[in-house]
């Protein structure tokens, strides 16, 4: 109860500490350059909504996993732990998208005509199955542009914004969805996440090897005594923040740059998957088009872009993409 209430007090802390900046960052900077379509109630109504579902929520998750921290053995941890976030990750897979989501936006099927009809033939094309295609109302909120495809088995879903539509062309959205289509053909999705489960067992194995030291506590202040408990007497709380905020800090950058790497290179996968099925110009256009409209940079400083990017600068997958299609001619 008492690491629940620290807890809620963080969150509650950091959201106020983090106010100003994120309200400059909204109405300020999106609305100098045209981006900002939010009110300030919509705004509110959005952080009374994200704090509420992190009380209903995220709450019983925390006290399910400090117990389960608590219960078990240092030995057993990783494998229990593993099981608890395996099981927490399919849950919100699944009411993500139906429960939490639409508090937000409004989705809506893409309504018959060209647009659908061209998805529809490119995802046949695939095999990919289709079960789900929907528009979202991004324009509520912001005039930045994106297209996703979302879960697994029979709840996947592409979600197109109602900004994109607006901003490219039949064409050019068939092109962007190949590219998505790509991430599935070559099991990103998957991968990404089983990528994530292992990390997360791997974390919880190195930090049950240090739950129990006493001078982890005592170097930032805590009271504890080696062996008094798994945690040497101090709230598992305070171990986990410890841990994950100090000592596997530097570790988790470095796995974050790999993470980071493997996700351009994923990106580049995607692009000369679309480019292999004759989409590789629309692809470029649609690329230009999203990059110029959403005001992204075109050629960042590289070592920077390198470690901080998930995708590859403009210019690279637009070599990428001509590179693809001259293998295929």
């Amino acid at each position: 109860k008492t690491s629940l209430i620290f807890y809620g007090i963080w969150e509650i802390a950091d959201t106020l500490l983090n106010l100003p900046v994120s309200l400059y960052s909204t109405f300020v900077v999106e609305q100098r350059h045209g981006f900002n379509k939010s009110t300030l109630s919509l705004y509110v109504v959005d952080l009374v909504k994200t704090l509420l579902l992190t009380a209903f929520l995220g709450a019983p998750v925390l006290a399910l996993f400090l117990k389960v921290v608590l219960a078990v053995s240092p030995q057993n941890l990783a494998l229990y732990m593993g099981g608890f976030f395996l099981t927490v990750s399919f849950l919100f897979i699944t009411i993500y998208p139906v429960v939490i989501q639409p508090m937000f936006n409004k989705y809506e099927p893409l309504e018959p005509g060209p647009l659908r009809s061209a998805i529809e033939a490119l995802a046949a094309s695939v095999d990919y199955p289709l079960y789900k295609l929907f528009t979202v109302d991004g324009s509520k909120r912001s005039g930045h542009s994106n297209a996703y495809m979302f879960g697994f088995f029979k709840s996947k879903r592409i979600v197109l914004f109602d900004t994109l539509l607006k901003q490219a062309t039949t064409e050019e959205i068939v092109a962007i969805l190949a590219h998505e289509l790509g991430h599935w053909a070559h099991g990103h999705v998957l991968l990404t996440f089983c990528v994530t489960q292992t990390y997360l067992f791997v974390a919880f194995a190195f930090f049950a090897q240090c739950m129990g030291s006493a001078d982890l506590y005592a170097a930032f202040g805590f009271r504890a005594a080696a062996g008094a408990s798994d945690t040497a007497g101090a709230p598992a709380l305070v171990g986990v923040l410890l841990f994950f905020n100090f000592l596997w800090e530097p570790v988790d950058h470095m796995l974050s740059f790999a993470m980071t790497w493997n996700s351009r290179r994923m990106e580049y996968q995607a692009d000369r998957y679309g480019a292999d099925r004759g989409h590789g110009a629309g692809l470029q256009r649609g690329l230009v088009k999203i990059t110029f409209e959403n005001l992204g940079v075109l050629d960042p400083d590289p070592w920077f872009s390198t470690y901080h990017h998930s995708h590859p600068t403009l210019m690279e997958r637009l070599r990428g993409i001509d590179a693809a299609a001259k293998k295929t001619r």
